[in-house]
């Protein structure tokens, strides 16, 4: 939609001035752009869904989802601003409503703005459209928003990426989290506060994360006032053996690429670093490998007490996955690593249709919050699977990750287990 209107802008000016119709100035195309800006289709258009707020003759995509807490899409300049919030119409509502006592939190990686714009008052968090960020960019976002508004009951936080919805929903829902909602609780929220439709953050792996951080987060005494306690996980590196396809048609081979979150010295961005591409094959009967996992490594629980079991060794139990004749029932892609894939952190498995070429769909996942070595996606599970992803998707399609035994000192403990033993934290860390 983006690159559309600018090209149709661009050949709009380009045209006129070649045919000779008149020379386009830049006073012109400035007025053109200033037409462009009040028209309430285009800006419509582009928001679908999200609210809209009608503010002293401007028509701005953005919303108050609490009384502190301000969702847009971004504030743009120039040719941007055909279709986004532009720049100037945001700072005078802020300023109008907000005078000296707003701050801007820009997570989009793709474009910025000068903070003075905003006096200043502008911190970035920036991480890839469509995608999650890193746990310790959550916290410190959760931390400075909280001491932004704890600093006077006046001050409001205003969040927005691109859009103002997929990124801008997973830091503001945390925040929500941070100051005391269940992440249910405050996804259903943001969802009602920022769209007509009621579908807010709905990227099922920035849904995940929202878990995540909701998993890691306690309260002292169980009171949910105050400044909570952050448990984040250790790095935890665990070893990727297979990536199986169940139920899969029309295709005979499906590409995936396996990437990590990288730490960069002085940036708080952490690009996507490659570890291994590689394709998913047919799994033909009486062709499966002697190499073949049958077991793995899992923290067991006690069935009559329901309370993890005290001894530090861990237990090798029988994987109940799909080793056996039904793997032949339906077509089946799979992938072996001869030598087993490290990773660790923030996680993500894109699939393609070919090596270079369309994408299927793709999950984003945190290593810590594997459990039993076994990660199954449901297609409702995967991000931007669209028409081409479902074409090969039967009516059982899931997506498979089988991990090798983790170190028993790599996994999420909560920080008050043991202060409450009659309480049941183990099913928060199971992966949704």
């Amino acid at each position: 939609m983006e690159g559309r209107l600018l090209a149709c802008l661009s050949l709009f000016l380009y045209v006129t001035d070649y045919i000779g119709v008149y020379r386009v100035s830049f006073d012109h195309v400035l007025t053109v752009i200033n037409i462009l800006t009040k028209s309430f289709y285009i800006r419509n258009l582009v928001s679908k869904k999200r609210r809209r707020m009608l503010v002293e003759g401007y028509d701005l995509d953005m919303s108050y989802i609490t009384d502190r807490l301000l969702a847009m899409s971004f504030p743009a300049e120039h040719m941007r601003a055909v279709y986004r919030n532009p720049l100037w119409q945001v700072k005078a509502v802020l300023d109008m409503r907000h005078q000296e006592h707003y701050k801007v939190y820009n997570l989009c990686i793709e474009e910025t703005y000068d903070p003075e714009h905003f006096y200043s008052r502008v911190e970035r968090y920036p991480f890839d459209d469509n995608h999650v960020p890193p746990l310790e960019m959550i916290k410190l976002l959760c931390e400075s928003v909280h001491s932004w508004l704890s600093s006077d009951p006046k001050n409001i936080a205003v969040i927005h990426c691109m859009a103002g919805k997929g990124r801008t929903g997973l830091m503001v829902c945390s925040y929500l989290v941070y100051t005391g909602m269940s992440a249910e609780e405050a996804l259903q929220l943001y969802a009602h506060k920022r769209t007509t439709n009621n579908e807010g953050v709905s990227i099922p792996s920035q849904r995940r994360y929202v878990g995540y951080w909701n998993n890691i987060i306690s309260f002292p005494r169980g009171v949910h006032s105050g400044t909570p306690d952050v448990n984040l996980p250790k790095r935890c590196s665990r070893e990727l053996l297979r990536v199986r396809l169940y139920d899969t048609i029309n295709t005979d081979a499906v590409f995936f690429v396996v990437s990590e979150l990288q730490e960069v010295t002085g940036q708080l961005y952490r690009p996507a670093m490659e570890l291994s591409r590689s394709s998913c094959r047919p799994v033909k009967k009486g062709n499966q490998r002697n190499t073949n996992h049958k077991y793995y490594v899992s923290c067991i629980e006690d069935e009559e007490e329901g309370s993890k079991l005290e001894s530090e060794e861990p237990r090798v139990v029988v994987q109940m996955d799909t080793e056996n004749s039904i793997i032949y029932q339906k077509t089946c892609l799979d992938h072996y690593f001869d030598k087993p894939l490290q990773v660790s952190g923030d996680v993500r498995v894109i699939f393609y249709q070919k090596m270079i070429g369309s994408r299927f769909f793709y999950a984003c996942f945190n290593t810590a919050f594997i459990r039993n070595s076994m990660l199954q996606f449901s297609i409702r599970d995967l991000d931007k699977v669209g028409s081409r992803g479902r074409s090969i998707c039967g009516p059982s399609f899931c997506l498979e990750l089988l991990f090798g035994p983790a170190n028993p000192k790599c996994s999420l403990v909560h920080p008050h287990d043991d202060d409450n033993d009659d309480d049941d934290d183990d099913k928060h860390f199971s992966h949704d």
